[in-house]
């Protein structure tokens, strides 16, 4: 099999959610990977939409590409997946760390969802071994398991490209929030070594940006960029300063907005909860839980 050093990547932002998915591909006509994708969902009403999806149905059509991974880095709480909208027009396999199931079971507590509601992953078409590596065309997939911001966490590595999700931010924002169920400031310190100890031309994609200063958008940096000056875990900051600072700074965030609904439908690989006998899904709100 051949490997290919530096896959293509196109990013698709979603400026709702702060959140980019990527399409990875060889060339035009081949294999493809989407990462990370946004089902539009306004809390509002609670409708579902889907034109962050449908760009990247354009360019995948565009590009004359062959979906064969829908990938998802961790289950969201900032944004629902379009995997099975995806899925139904452009075909391919959807895949998330096995430790997904963990996360199935604190929330299945939390939502009191249905006696059905399987924690074994089986919603999804496959589920990642740490390490594992998954074909995409020529090119080859690597599941690094990164968790700390939750247990399922993993990043892609791709040739010389890694789509981090929600391990590390742009250098001037940081990183992620450790404070969810099964999350620790301690195991995510050692997952960001992992991926700052590649070489240091390493592409590294981030799963959202949130720009401070009025800066432009962006989501792509690379190791040395993050070793040299990523305010949280630049070289020279030790384990117990970081832990130290992440616990602190997460006791002052506020919840997501879309947390609730998002994990939700994500547990479920995107699919909404079964139809009560009215036709209608819903999603629970729990009341003082969270």
């Amino acid at each position: 099999m051949t490997h290919i050093l530096s896959p293509i990547v196109q990013g698709f932002f979603d400026p709702a959610t702060w959140t980019v998915t990527y399409v990875v591909y060889e060339k035009e006509g081949s294999a493809c990977a989407i990462i990370d994708s946004v089902l539009d969902y306004d809390p509002k009403s609670g409708r579902t939409s889907t034109q962050s999806a449908d760009q990247v149905i354009a360019f995948v059509r565009e590009k004359k590409l062959q979906v064969q991974w829908i990938l998802e880095t961790h289950a969201h709480a900032d944004h629902l997946t379009a995997a099975p909208y995806l899925k139904a027009n452009l075909g391919g396999r959807t895949a998330i760390g096995h430790h997904i199931t963990a996360v199935q079971h604190v929330f299945k507590g939390v939502f009191n969802l249905e006696a059905s509601f399987q924690e074994d992953g089986t919603q999804f078409d496959h589920l990642l071994q740490a390490d594992e590596t998954l074909a995409i065309g020529n090119l080859t997939a690597q599941a690094m398991s990164v968790p700390g911001h939750t247990p399922a966490c993993v990043a892609f590595h791709i040739g010389d490209a890694v789509f981090v999700g929600d391990t590390l931010f742009m250098p001037d924002v940081g990183s992620a929030r450790c404070d969810f169920p099964g999350g620790s400031a301690k195991t995510l310190y050692a997952s960001v070594r992992k991926i700052l100890s590649l070489h240091p031309s390493t592409r590294l994609f981030m799963c959202h940006d949130y720009p401070p200063n009025e800066r432009e958008v962006r989501f792509e940096t690379t190791v040395a960029e993050q070793r040299a000056h990523n305010i949280h875990l630049h070289d020279g900051i030790d384990e117990a300063e970081f832990v130290r600072m992440r616990t602190a700074r997460d006791a002052t965030l506020e919840m997501p907005t879309l947390i609730l609904p998002a994990v939700q439908v994500n547990i479920r690989a995107g699919e909404f909860p079964p139809k009560d006998d009215n036709g209608v899904s819903y999603l629970k709100i729990p009341l003082n839980a969270l």
